[in-house]
């Protein structure tokens, strides 16, 4: 039997590719765990500065989660809890994690796959795609932190729309509302993915970290009031980096910087 979850890591990219197009990558329970702590390893593996997480196949990023999983899994609220825990444990990982992550979507990009998307930094999607999270059609709502990542990305309004239409949308409308960055003609998604991943890779991997970090306490204290001292002078270590020192004397020497992640 084939694996749900294929790793390919060729420094300074890896590639996880959720592997079962005959469900169009339908989500078992399990995955959410195992995807969450494949991330996690990648994220401690210096010599990966981005990870590129897409489906197998043609037909899908990921149709959501696994519906046989409903009965064992989803069935009330005491077995619901546990699936809602490992969701989080996923979403919460690609929220905290250092190295930039991008979804190369083509196909269905619906419920927990689209939940997925929305988690990882940056989504290029290939033309024909369809996006959605149809829960009212299920009965069931998104939770708490797949309704924040949602919100941040598209706004209220929008989100309301794609929960309370129950609509699955275009490439062309998921790009103008913010829900994806990019769209490409899918003979041309992979090479535009890896493209853009290569581009962030060549960069400061601690610029990064440090980026996404600061983004991440903007949005929970948005006053910026609340900032601790060690949060309000994070932005400041940078210039105490081996890699800002290299940054600026290869700007002077108009040459490429070799940054090295100190």
């Amino acid at each position: 039997m084939a694996e749900p979850i294929l790793l390919e890591r060729q420094p300074p990219i890896a590639t996880i590719t959720i592997n079962r197009p005959a469900q169009r990558n339908a989500l078992s329970f399990a995955m959410w765990g195992e995807l969450a702590g494949m991330l996690t390893a990648l994220d401690a593996d210096k010599a990966v500065r981005a990870i590129v997480l897409t489906g197998a196949g043609s037909e899908a990023f990921s149709a959501g989660a696994d519906i046989r999983d409903f009965q064992e899994y989803r069935s009330d609220s005491v077995k619901g809890r546990a699936y809602n825990d490992a969701v989080n444990g996923l979403l919460t990982t690609l929220h905290d994690l250092e190295t930039p992550t991008i979804s190369m979507i083509q196909g269905f990009c619906v419920g927990g796959g689209c939940e997925l998307a929305v988690a990882t930094d940056l989504r290029i999607a290939a033309a024909g795609s369809r996006f959605g999270i149809p829960v009212a059609r299920l009965g069931i709502t998104i939770g708490h932190r797949e309704m924040q990542g949602l919100l941040d990305l598209v706004g209220r309004g929008n989100a309301l729309y794609i929960l309370l239409s129950g609509r699955l949308l275009d490439a062309a409308e998921a790009q103008r509302i913010g829900l994806v960055n990019q769209v490409v003609p899918p003979e041309q998604l992979r090479d535009c993915t890896y493209q853009l991943a290569q581009e962030i890779a060549s960069l400061a991997p601690l610029s990064h970290a440090v980026n996404k970090r600061t983004l991440n306490q903007v949005q929970a204290k948005p006053s910026l009031a609340e900032l601790t001292a060690e949060e309000a002078d994070l932005p400041l270590t940078q210039f105490d980096t081996q890699d800002y020192q290299e940054g600026w004397r290869a700007f002077l020497e108009k040459r490429r910087p070799r940054f090295v992640g100190q």
